[in-house]
């Protein structure tokens, strides 16, 4: 066997039956529901039990990923939507119309995420339209992390559901 071999049946190019492709879907899932906008979501229960400069800290940092998130929308949106659009319909098309696995396995998680995205800037767009600050921050920045959370578990579920669906379908390779 070969170093070529040897290197793609570690990774294993079948996303479904691959153990690294779940643990990728997990950090990645894991990590958008703990980062709320780009913040520690351990900052706001801080902040709700401590208040005084961790209710500060919260409100500074969340200004400044808000800051960040809409100048960046502003600036080069159409663009990043337009990249974005083009990206997701090339794997779509090469996953669901041309049967490529991996492709198949990458748009199951960069649709859910895009979603989340776009999510995210609307958040910030209502966080710096309102003003938000303690209390109705902290509850917004809460009901964007049960919003991710559930898109999430819904994407969690149907990639595995469709994952099963092709390893039942096509086999798992050695067996």
């Amino acid at each position: 066997m070969n170093w070529y071999q040897s290197v793609f049946e570690l990774i294993d190019m079948r996303s479904f039956s691959n153990l690294w492709y779940w643990i990728v879907l997990a950090t990645i899932w894991s990590t958008a529901s703990h980062y709320v906008l780009g913040v520690p979501y351990d900052m706001v229960g801080r902040a709700a039990r401590h208040g005084g400069q961790a209710e500060s800290d919260l409100e500074d940092v969340v200004r400044i990923r808000v800051d960040r998130l809409l100048y960046i929308a502003r600036v080069s949106g159409l663009v990043i939507v337009t990249l974005v659009a083009a990206a997701l319909t090339m794997l779509l098309l090469l996953g669901f119309v041309y049967g490529v696995e991996f492709a198949q396995a990458l748009a199951l998680i960069a649709v859910p995420m895009t979603g989340v995205s776009f999510l995210s800037v609307r958040t910030a767009e209502h966080i710096a339209a309102a003003e938000l600050s303690g209390e109705d921050l902290r509850r917004r920045l809460t009901r964007h992390r049960l919003a991710v959370q559930v898109i999430g578990m819904v994407s969690i579920f149907f990639t595995a559901m469709w994952g099963m669906y092709q390893n039942v379908t096509i086999g798992v390779p050695g067996f």
